[in-house]
């Protein structure tokens, strides 16, 4: 994961701007912002337990100006929230929200500096809005006839540059020239005849305005400037660079500030105005002040998930609509809505194992893996039967209940494992007395003696521990894992995305219930 690299020595002093005293002042301009504000009437869902929100601040990279500009003021005039808007160079803002742990959101001209806000626990939930590229900016016709990165570095040419320690333009250039080998020229012939500005629309206006003859800025910011012309290279093409926007630890209303950055990157507002300003955005979802989230889960994965999705529900200010069911039963409603074009459709689905997710894989995106459990052999307490193997099972006399197999995704495995051991049919015929319809309703068969032996996963028996004996199976194929999919046809991606951020957070609770934990520390799709 890249840094946000530190100059040093000499070359340092000549344009760097010390973060200590901006951040001092941006601390002074939020407290004016907070001081003079009127209050306003918010018109978003009031949120229990956090203060009400009639303004919010956004460190905002200063390329995004424009649109941001537009769209605070269109969210204002919609919802009654104003948006205060610093401005500056990426670098620079995260100095200053770091030092003065204020404000409830950061715009990031790059993702590598919400990462690295990330790393700083400055951050929590992040959205993608756009992507750019840098190019080569001059004058309309391109007076000094520049068509290359070498042709910067003639006596006579004159460039202005974003600052390396400060715009997110000026670290992309950085980086990209490093790579080339250009830069120590480029950076030589920028502080000998040119500038350094701490600002991406700084470079813009320099090179506007004649005072220099080329700059090196985001072709989004070039196309917003009538007077200018862009100049793709092929060592600049490389570097795409994703807008995000991301929520403050240090704000004192996230689940507000969490509804103005989802409508910032709703593609049916926020997005719509970044593509108006020349930006090439991303697929972002559609709005709604209070979205619902449907959400298919099979029931081995309910005790994990309930407090998490109420956890995740407050925080987003969200609805999740959860199903929990039988996977098979599931996924033949997933394809009876998809036949029939169902509104209902899930955004996402956490299966109870990989075998249902890989019968409906063609309508969900790529999954992950989050847990797993054992399959167990589930007897009273004592084992009066004396059961110990899979074999035992089919001995005269004692009563077994299993999934049932086009229903349940327990059903299925079983009917698998029991194949591989050569004693499905026999433990049909002679030994089954009730397949149930999903996971859970399998144990109760233990505790109400309606069965002598179930098959269920290890999770199931937690809660009646005191009453019932879990005998391990020695077969690879005991076994299921938990994989978590977003669909795509979901216009939620996003949230489903963040709903997964979310549960890859709570391995504590999946552990609790029973589960083996099978993410990797801080594994999650931003």
């Amino acid at each position: 994961m890249k840094r946000v690299s530190q100059r040093s020595g000499l070359s340092n002093n000549l344009y760097v701007l010390g973060a200590g005293s901006v951040a001092v002042m941006a601390l002074l301009i939020f407290m004016l912002f907070r001081g003079t504000q009127k209050p306003g009437i918010s018109r978003l869902p009031h949120v229990a337990g956090q203060p009400a929100a009639n303004e919010l601040f956004v460190y905002c990279a200063a390329g995004m100006r424009y649109p941001m500009e537009a769209i605070a003021e269109q969210y204002k005039r919609e919802y009654g929230v104003s948006v205060q808007l610093q401005y500056g160079g990426t670098n620079t803002l995260l100095s200053q929200l770091e030092v003065s742990q204020v404000g409830d959101l950061f715009l990031a001209a790059e993702d590598s500096y919400v990462d690295l806000a990330e790393q700083k626990g400055l951050t929590a939930e992040r959205l993608p809005l756009a992507e750019m590229r840098p190019v080569i900016a001059v004058q309309k016709g391109n007076p000094k006839k520049i068509r290359a990165i070498a042709d910067l570095t003639r006596d006579d040419v004159k460039v202005c540059m974003g600052n390396p320690d400060a715009a997110a333009i000026g670290d992309k250039v950085r980086e990209l020239l490093k790579a080339t080998g250009q830069w120590d020229s480029l950076e030589q012939h920028v502080t000998n005849s040119g500038v350094f500005k701490p600002t991406v629309n700084e470079v813009a206006n320099d090179v506007k305005l004649g005072s220099v003859d080329a700059g090196i800025i985001w072709d989004s910011t070039a196309a917003q400037y009538p007077e200018l012309e862009a100049i793709h290279t092929p060592e600049l093409e490389p570097g795409l660079a994703l807008i995000e926007i991301a929520v403050l630890n240090s704000s004192k209303h996230p689940t507000q500030a969490l509804q103005f950055a989802r409508y910032v990157a709703a593609r049916d507002k926020g997005l719509k105005v970044f593509e108006q300003k020349s930006f090439q955005p991303v697929d972002g979802d559609l709005w709604a002040e209070r979205p619902q989230l449907t959400f298919f889960a099979g029931a081995v994965n309910r005790r994990a998930l309930e407090p998490i999705i109420k956890q995740f529900e407050d925080r987003e200010g969200v609805t999740v609509n959860t199903i929990y069911n039988g996977c098979g039963i599931l996924t033949a409603q997933m394809r009876t809505m998809q036949q029939n074009q169902d509104s209902g459709f899930p955004d996402t689905y956490m299966a109870c194992d990989v075998y249902y997710l890989e019968t409906v894989q063609e309508l969900f995106q790529d999954a992950v893996n989050v847990s797993d459990t054992d399959i167990v052999i589930v007897v009273q307490k004592g084992n009066p039967k004396n059961i110990t193997s899979l074999s035992d099972l089919v001995r005269p006399g004692v009563r077994v209940a299993i999934g049932q197999p086009e229903q349940c995704t327990i059903g299925a495995l079983t009917r698998r494992l029991l194949q591989q051991e050569g004693i499905y049919d026999k433990l049909l015929t002679e030994n089954v007395v009730t397949q149930t319809a999903t996971s859970a309703l399998l144990v109760p068969a233990i505790t109400t003696g309606s069965a002598d032996a179930v098959l269920a996963y290890a999770t199931d028996t937690r809660s009646e521990s005191d009453k019932l004996e879990a005998i391990t199976i020695d077969s690879p194929l005991a076994k299921a894992v938990q994989p978590y999919s977003i669909a795509r046809s979901s216009n939620h991606k996003y949230l489903g995305r963040r709903l997964f951020a979310t549960i890859s957070k709570s391995r504590n609770s999946f552990e609790a219930a029973g589960f083996h934990w099978l993410l990797a520390d801080g594994e999650a799709t931003k």
